[in-house]
């Protein structure tokens, strides 16, 4: 059975601290806005590994492909939409 965007939301908000989550998606294929402080200092890459490690193995099994923007909680309040 494939995950809902309500599903991926939650995995990733379980396991991962975050004061803003939106998840859009139609069951392979997601895309999400995360805003979490502890993105703080971190580049690109590490802030996606983060969202990975949060998903786990549901990014290999369940989870075909996520396209997501990370923000700290600063940079999401300077620019909301971008």
């Amino acid at each position: 059975m494939l995950p809902t965007p309500e599903q991926v939301h939650q995995y990733i908000a379980d396991n991962l601290p975050c004061e803003h989550l939106q998840v859009q998606g139609d069951g392979s294929h997601f895309e999400a806005l995360i805003v979490s402080p502890a993105f703080e200092g971190k580049r690109l890459i590490a802030r996606h590994q983060l969202v990975y490690k949060a998903l786990g193995d549901r990014m290999k099994a369940e989870i075909h492909a996520l396209s997501m923007r990370t923000l700290t909680p600063d940079e999401y309040k300077a620019n909301p939409n971008g």
